[in-house]
């Protein structure tokens, strides 16, 4: 259980937020950015409690010169956009269309893997596993809502236009790992969307887009649970670009139709965390096998471990068929780890032990939690989810997904 104080650090950590977005001060960071201390100027902790404003006595900054908001309706108050249009679920700008057509790539290559999955294993190796019959057919309706999503996707895109599904390339050979790799995947792919999904001009997409996304965030904590980790161990989900999330996803791409669309977004260098936290090895059927949740006597990461990184060259061929080349818009030499999880992009310094080599320490934050990514950077730039894709120009390798807990 959370204990008082650190549950007032949490709604000190939102309020900064809430704070930051209405123009009120920023808070304070300190040198290595792994803790923050509101502006003494915020009041108290939640910043805003001693205003008392019922929501319908709210007034948004006026707008250069004068401008008339019409009545939308009855018992439908001003302000929203879009209430009052018919939709057009397409793409509005180029951003859209690629920005969906990796939504698309991603929910193919889930739909493959679950279906692989399913298919290499046998029953008495799933059995082993601790996975049972409904466990299979769960894994099973994941597919089929998969299948579900990449329609979705064509339809908005277009058929004839909307790319097709590839062949791929698996980085597991027991049930244990495809379970965890599935968790990962997952993260990735919503994370992914969570990054893109406020700046789509076509918000009718967007809307349709979030309903099959959080049945995504679904499939990533049965897959937590399926693994034995506990099912969500966080209080927001993370955001990541779209160059992040296709650094992450084009490795396991192997072919695609050559028809297919082009995707336009970076692939970074690739970061490997050479001791990665694994939940796979860390398991006995008894004490962490799948099951609805898990206390975990013993976290798999605390603060103040220290990871080991490895970083590739930008130049090098990735992806569908080879076809693509990393690269790094950073300017400056590798200088921070940035550790992006839940509201937050904290910062910690990187010890270079080598060519493309060097080593950090797991902040003491608590937002370091779950399934989270970190990327060696060149400036600790400050971000939000809103803005996450400004980091991208500071990125020098990554992101890897680190197994925080």
């Amino acid at each position: 259980m959370l204990g008082l104080n650190k549950l007032v650090h949490i709604v000190v950590f939102v309020s900064t937020l809430v704070l930051s977005a209405i123009g009120a001060p920023a808070p304070q960071v300190d040198t290595d950015h792994s803790q923050y201390t509101p502006s003494p100027s915020t009041g108290s902790p939640a910043g805003i409690s001693s205003v008392s404003a019922p929501w319908h006595t709210y007034e948004p900054p006026a707008p250069p010169g004068e401008t008339t908001v019409p009545e939308v309706g009855s018992f439908m108050p001003a302000g929203g956009v879009g209430t009052n249009t018919t939709p057009l679920y397409r793409p509005l700008s180029d951003f859209d269309f690629q920005s969906l057509t990796l939504a698309l790539y991603q929910e193919y290559i889930e739909l493959d893997l679950f279906e692989y999955g399913l298919a290499k294993f046998s029953v008495s190796e799933f059995e082993a596993a601790g996975l049972t019959a409904d466990d299979r057919f769960l894994i099973q309706f994941m597919a089929d809502q998969e299948v579900a999503h990449a329609n979705l996707l064509t339809n908005i895109i277009g058929k004839g236009v909307a790319a097709q599904r590839c062949t791929y390339a698996y980085p597991f050979a027991s049930v244990r790992d495809f379970l965890d790799f599935c968790q990962k995947l997952t993260r990735f792919g919503e994370s992914g969307v969570y990054g893109f999904l406020e700046h789509l001009a076509s918000r009718a997409a967007a809307n349709l887009l979030l309903q099959s996304i959080a049945t995504e965030g679904r499939q990533q904590m049965v897959f937590r649970q399926l693994e034995g980790l506990f099912p969500m161990p966080v209080f927001f989900e993370p955001s990541i670009s779209q160059s992040m999330a296709w650094t992450l996803l084009a490795p396991y791409i192997a072919s695609c139709p050559q028809d297919n669309t082009r995707i336009a977004w970076q692939n970074f260098p690739a970061l490997t965390i050479l001791n990665n936290p694994n939940a796979s090895t860390l398991y006995s059927l008894q004490e962490n096998g799948p099951a609805v949740t898990h206390d975990r006597a013993h976290p798999l990461s605390a603060p103040g471990f220290v990871l080991s990184l490895q970083w590739e060259s930008p130049g090098l061929p990735v992806g569908p068929d080879r076809s693509y080349t990393t690269s790094t818009s950073a300017l400056g030499p590798p200088a921070y780890v940035a550790w992006v999880s839940q509201l937050n992009t904290t910062y910690t310094k990187l010890t270079v032990t080598g060519e493309h080599a060097g080593t950090t320490v797991q902040p003491a934050d608590y937002v370091i939690s779950g399934t989270m990514f970190v990327a060696v950077v060149d400036a600790d730039t400050y971000v939000t989810p809103h803005n996450i894709s400004m980091l991208n120009e500071h990125i020098v390798a990554g992101p890897a997904i680190y197994q925080a807990s």
